[in-house]
């Protein structure tokens, strides 16, 4: 690898930055954190067998991924203290699985990402899956936005909120498989959320929300990669991004309610 792969890398975090905003804004109004902390966790069975096998992590975590996503899309059908208490069922589960499956040497990399330069091939596919992510909530906003404030009106005027549900969750779990290369399948989770939370009080209307949840997240994420390479190159950066994004949280904090 060369330098070209460094810049390839830095560009996709940034790029996987404002996707993890747009998407962390509607999981918020969503009221689905629990849900799309679950979704980042499921990811590790299928990484542990793919360090197991010696294949390659983001094919295993994308199967997992995909099969948790559609198992959280049915239970999101349901309603009810059983749908939250599955939802805990699999994230404790994914977790332990994950933890038995993977090798130890493997695990804090399973676990907290690892930045990793990359090849032309790999950098085309994390953008074009990027790309898809922010066209898919552009094209869907009007609906996901009605279908949150008004579920019978959207259904009037022929939104198939099941279906809208099903394409949001599968833009989540692409968002977080994109963020799993550096950030590890415990806190690509925390990109999507924590930027979001801080964008929700920093804004007043929804465009505004949307806007300060990417800003948020791309600082964070830049800051994060910045202070890794240069000043703590002995840690990964995704625990370092999460922090930073926290510490942005807490900043907000001093904005007075209106």
């Amino acid at each position: 690898m060369n330098s070209h792969g460094e810049i390839y890398a830095i560009i996709l975090a940034l790029l996987f930055a404002v996707a993890a905003g747009l998407v962390g804004s509607f999981a918020l109004m969503k009221r689905m954190l629990l849900a799309s902390d679950v979704i980042s966790h499921v990811a590790l069975p299928g990484i542990g067998l793919a360090f197991l096998f010696g294949f390659n992590p983001l094919l295993g975590g994308a199967v997992t991924l995909l099969a948790g996503t559609l198992l959280i899309w049915q239970l999101q059908r349901k309603t009810g203290l059983a749908t939250e208490a599955m939802i805990g069922v699999i994230f404790a589960a994914s977790v332990a699985v994950g933890a038995a499956l993977t090798p130890r040497k493997d695990l804090e990399e399973a676990l907290f990402g690892r930045f990793q330069q990359l090849s032309l091939h790999a950098f085309v596919l994390g953008v074009l899956a990027v790309l898809l992510i922010i066209v898919t909530i552009y094209r869907f906003k009007d609906q996901l936005l009605l279908s949150l404030f008004s579920p019978e009106l959207a259904a009037a005027t022929s939104v198939r909120l099941d279906r809208l549900n099903l394409l949001f969750l599968l833009a989540f779990s692409l968002t977080v498989l994109v963020g799993l290369r550096f950030m590890g399948g415990l806190l690509a989770g925390a990109l999507v959320i924590i930027p979001a939370t801080t964008g929700r009080r920093l804004a007043s209307n929804v465009n505004r929300f949307l806007v300060s949840s990417c800003v948020v997240s791309v600082a964070a994420t830049g800051l994060g990669l910045l202070t890794a390479t240069l000043a703590l190159p002995q840690f990964s950066p995704g625990p370092i991004v999460v922090i930073i994004s926290t510490v942005f949280f807490g900043i907000s904090l001093l904005k007075k309610a209106k």
